[in-house]
């Protein structure tokens, strides 16, 4: 089976090489997610862009936009990515370099940061970033649900907040990150409702694969499995893992450990490629 991870991160994020040498102890560098990725049967990955200055640390005001990858000098030839925005830095000149972006081979879509930056999915600020999407055919992904920052906002990130936008901009693709955990069944909802809505199945659980047996032992994922069976539209659900907040094997069976195995094709590949078309480029 072909696998597309379409949420992971491979950025400079203080946040994530805590999470790596702490929690899920993986390798965080290309040579790691190269690794990962080979045992995993993971063909392709899409990072989220995301950057940091060294002041506060993400969520980062000061971050320009458009954000991408700065872990290490180059990306893995099998990582492409979307470009991050930052909504306290969109200006002409921003808007500008993101369009060029845009226009880049290896970039696939655009990262709104919901309820790490307080602003709604649907104010006004980000209207260019639409206007982009639909001229480019490329999709917009947003964060919801909770936020890995006690500084985020959660009243921002609830996937309800994406109702209005799904509707108003029914030419642009978007997709829920976290399928809006742990708000999953609202998200179920906003995703069975918009035709032009998808959602990936990312960061539903940070840690090694012992904490994933012991949550899977217990009633934690209850909410999750309510949701994906109210829902029912797994021809819009996509497969992420968000690392390197766990490993990628153990997310690959844990996501399985949910899914019917006759929608696996659909979750782990082919709903990657109707979100971001781009990839297919690089598949050939």
């Amino acid at each position: 089976m072909k696998i597309i991870d379409a949420h992971m991160h491979l950025s400079d994020i203080k946040e994530f090489h805590h999470t790596a040498q702490n929690l899920s102890f993986v390798n965080y560098s290309n040579e790691g997610i190269i690794k990962e990725y080979k045992d995993a049967g993971v063909i392709l990955g899409i990072g989220m862009g995301l950057t940091e200055t060294d002041g506060l640390g993400f969520p980062d005001p000061e971050a320009e936009t458009p954000m991408g990858l700065d872990l290490e000098e180059s990306i893995p030839s099998n990582i492409m990515y979307c470009a991050g925005v930052n909504p306290y830095t969109l200006n002409e000149n921003s808007l500008i370099n993101l369009e060029m972006e845009l226009q880049k081979p290896n970039v696939v879509g655009i990262k709104i940061y919901l309820g790490y930056y307080p602003f709604y999915a649907y104010d006004k600020v980000y209207d260019p970033i639409y206007t982009l999407a639909e001229k480019y055919d490329m999709p917009v992904v947003f964060h919801t649900g909770d936020t890995y920052s006690e500084r985020g906002l959660l009243k921002y990130s609830h996937p309800l907040t994406l109702d209005e936008v799904a509707v108003k901009n029914r030419k642009v693709r978007f997709m829920m990150a976290h399928f809006g955990d742990p708000w999953v069944l609202t998200g179920a909802e906003v995703v069975y409702k918009n035709s032009n809505m998808y959602a990936d199945l990312s960061g539903l659980l940070v840690g090694t694969e012992q904490d994933f047996k012991m949550k899977r032992n217990s009633r934690f994922f209850d909410h999750l499995k309510h949701a994906l069976e109210f829902c029912d539209h797994y021809e819009r659900l996509v497969f992420g893992t968000d690392w390197p907040l766990a490993p990628i094997k153990t997310y690959v069976d844990f996501i399985k450990s949910l899914i019917p195995e006759k929608h696996y094709d659909d979750v782990f590949f082919h709903n990657a490629l109707k979100v971001f078309p781009k990839i297919k480029n690089h598949l050939k």
